[in-house]
Formats: structure tokens, C-alpha cells, sequence
């Protein structure tokens, strides 16, 4: 019998074949933690290195990034990452620090390739696996332990194969895709399974599309979110100046999958995630006339250049309606170049939106747009939690960016 795309991966790594269910020490490529949790990473990479009496890290990348509340907006968070800088000087890591940009997109921009093992202080880490990277979430003292070894364990998970067929309709986009899934399996419906997407409307895509099904594998419990590496992969690693890092992995045909999920997008509509649960999922049609506080573009799952352009082209000419706040962040410090360049960052602010630096700005509610009591938001983020933006007492629901830039416009949840 074949392999899925993880076991594979996981295969290669632990140099002999494994299947779903086995459990497997392997190797680790890259190690990554940010503000959020880095600061308890760190500490506990300094109790193992004295315990051990080492002191150089074996995973052979590990980075750090300060993006959740970047710039600080307190003094203990700005003790947090004073900490973190002095701890990546001392250990000789990478630091991405505040304006870099956050850390999924940085990390599929300069530090990913196809067929590494990657883990993460961070539950979308995930994001990585559209590269088909073994790319999971892990907690801090995981992380810890896989950046002073270069080493994890894992159980190898069983794969469900989600085939995207069809056409994708004008203003249907891969953020409503994913939103269909999870409404459809829930968000408990692929717990500690791995998500490998595939199908003629996955190999259409770009890798920027790509990374929005990734990214948001976790809300549906994944382990992970992968998909295989094709010349879509490959022109993407080439405009990042790394395209010597591509190589194609693909399934085998005989892999054997837990299930098999056929979805038709031909005649889907934009879809939007209601308050308070990401798998609360319902045809932009049902949310028509609920009216909009605030509006928010951006996140690791819908803050990239593709994701503004959607966005500028439908604000150009155009205003913010007078009772609604759009905040627009760039995903990375490329992206906002790039925005810059296309005179995107022009178009926002003429609309009347608010243009903040690369970072995860509103969506973990530290910083940045904490919503008011009863306030509603719009948001291309990937969670609506209750209490996410920052205040329990707010309703978050989740569209693509063209959904959320018509709906800045009118006032209230509109399809493009």
C-alpha cells in the first residue's frame, strides 16, 4: 500500500516507512516560536541547555518572531521582547522582529521547503504545510524541547483527502472553500488528522490561495494541512529567490486514506463564519443586512498581496461607510512593499481606512482594534472565538477579504 503525503514526509525523516498510527521520533528543520509564547520557549530552552550542558541549539533552524503585539503596547509585553532579543543574541537564533511581519507568512516567505518537518509555538503553523511541509502546532515546552534536540515525537496521523472539483464562481475564493469544509465536518472533524487537499481547483492555485486552506486545517482539529509540491510550488520558491530549495512530493496513488471528501465549488457562494464558532458556517446570503462596526483585512490566513489587491480593486473610488472602521495590515514586511509599490496602501487610505504595520494586529485582541461591548466585526481572519479581538462582549464573524471590503463600503455583511 502507498503513502499519504505525511507519511511520506515522515518516512523520509526517520529513514523507514511508516503509517498512520506509528509512533515516530524524527528530526526537525525548522523551529519557530512568537511573542505570545516565545518568552516561555526561551525560558525553558535555558533550563535544558544548563541541564544538559550544551550550549548550542542542534535544530538546524531556529527563529523566533515578534509580531502578535508588535509594537509593544505595554510595558510587560516590552519586557517580554527585550527578553527575546537578548535571548536570541545569547543562543546565536534568528530574531524577526516588529515590522517583519507575521510569523506563518514570514516563515513560508524565507524559511520553509518542501519535505521539511516544521513545529511551532503556534496553532498555525499549519500555514506551512500548502509547501508540503510536515508543519504542526506544538506548546512552548514541545517547541523547547525540539529546538535545543532537533528532535520531536509524533504519532503519525491518518489522512482524510479532500478533493476541490468544479469551477470556482466569480468572487468565490479559496477562504470560502475552506469555510465550506469546516462548516460541513466541524471543527472537531479532523482532530489530530492530517488534511491533504488535491483536486483540479488545489492545482489552479497559487500558492498564496494555497495557504488559506493550510492555514485554517487547524480550525477543523488537523494535525495538519498539506499539500503536494507541483510547479505551483516551484514558481512560488522562485520568486522568493529559492528555487534551488523546490522538489516535488506527491502521494502515492495507492495511499491509503481514512476518507475521502468530494467537494463541487461550481455553484458555492462566498460563505461567512458566524459568532462564535469557526465551523458556524452560512452562505453570505443568510448574514445579508447584519450591520458592520468594524472591518478588518489581514492575518496569516488573508494578509497577503493577492488578498489587498482583491481588496483595493473593489475600494478604489470608493469610502469606507461613515459608521464602520476598516484596519488593513499587510501580512509581512514584503507584502507592504509590494503594497506600497501597486499603490494599494494609496487606495486604502483615500477609502478611509486605517493602514497599520506587518503584524498580527487586531485578530489576537492584545492590541489594535479591541472591539467594544456589542460591537460586530468583520474580519479575514481564521478564528471568531468569544473574547478573541479582545473583548468577550463583541461578535467576530469570518469572510474573504472581497466580502469584508464590499461590506466596509455599505455598512453591512454584503457579497462582492
Amino acid at each position: 500500500m502507498g503513502l499519504t503525503l505525511a507519511e511520506k514526509i515522515l518516512s523520509e525523516k526517520v529513514g523507514h516507512t511508516v503509517k498512520a498510527g506509528d509512533i515516530v521520533v524524527t528530526t526537525v528543520d525548522v523551529a519557530a516560536a512568537q511573542d505570545g509564547t516565545g518568552p516561555l520557549a526561551a525560558r525553558q530552552v535555558e533550563e535544558l541547555t544548563k541541564q544538559l550542558n550544551i550550549d548550542k541549539l542542534r535544530a538546524p533552524e531556529v527563529i523566533f518572531f515578534i509580531d502578535h503585539a508588535a509594537p509593544s503596547p505595554r510595558k510587560e509585553l516590552s519586557n517580554d521582547h527585550k527578553y527575546l532579543r537578548e535571548f536570541t543574541k545569547k543562543y546565536g537564533v534568528k530574531l524577526s522582529d516588529v515590522g517583519e511581519g507575521v510569523i506563518h507568512q514570514r516563515l513560508v516567505e524565507e524559511f520553509v521547503k518542501p519535505g521539511d518537518v516544521v513545529v511551532g509555538a503556534d496553532s498555525h503553523t499549519t500555514t506551512s504545510g500548502a509547501l508540503c511541509a510536515f508543519a504542526t502546532g506544538m506548546g512552548s515546552t514541545d517547541v523547547a524541547v525540539a529546538m535545543t534536540l532537533g528532535k520531536t515525537w509524533l504519532k503519525v496521523p491518518e489522512s482524510i483527502k479532500v478533493i476541490y472539483k468544479g469551477k470556482m464562481p466569480p468572487n468565490v475564493y479559496s477562504k470560502d472553500i475552506m469555510l465550506y469544509l469546516i462548516g460541513m465536518i466541524g471543527a472537531d472533524g479532523a482532530t489530530y488528522k492530517a488534511l491533504e487537499f488535491g483536486g483540479p481547483v488545489i492545482e489552479q492555485m497559487s500558492m498564496e490561495e494555497r495557504f488559506v486552506l493550510s492555514n485554517m486545517a487547524v480550525e477543523a482539529g488537523a494535525k495538519v494541512g498539506l499539500i503536494a509540491s507541483d510547479s505551483k510550488t516551484r514558481e512560488y520558491l522562485e520568486m522568493q529567490g529559492r528555487g534551488d530549495e523546490w522538489r516535488s512530493i506527491a502521494a502515492d496513488e495507492d495511499a491509503e486514506y481514512e476518507r475521502i471528501i468530494e467537494i463541487d465549488v461550481s455553484e458555492l457562494e462566498p460563505q461567512v463564519a458566524f459568532p462564535h464558532r469557526v465551523d458556524n458556517v452560512h452562505p453570505v446570503s443568510e448574514a445579508k443586512g447584519i450591520k458592520v462596526d468594524q472591518v478588518y483585512i489581514g492575518t496569516c490566513t488573508n494578509g497577503r498581496i493577492t488578498d489587498l489587491r482583491v481588496a483595493a480593486k473593489i475600494l478604489e473610488g470608493k469610502k469606507v461607510h461613515p459608521d464602520v472602521r476598516l484596519i488593513v495590515v499587510p501580512a509581512s514586511r514584503q507584502v507592504f512593499l509590494q503594497a506600497l509599490k501597486e499603490g494599494l496602501i494609496e487606495i486604502f487610505v483615500k477609502a478611509g481606512a486605517t493602514v497599520l504595520g506587518p503584524g498580527c494586529g487586531p485578530c489576537v485582541g492584545v492590541h489594535e482594534g479591541v472591539l467594544a461591548d456589542g460591537e460586530v466585526c468583520l474580519s479575514s481572519q481564521n478564528r471568531n472565538f468569544k473574547g478573541r479581538m479582545g473583548n468577550p462582549e463583541g461578535f467576530i464573524y469570518l469572510a474573504s477579504p472581497a466580502v469584508c471590503a464590499v461590506s466596509a463600503i455599505k455598512g453591512e455583511i454584503t457579497a462582492p
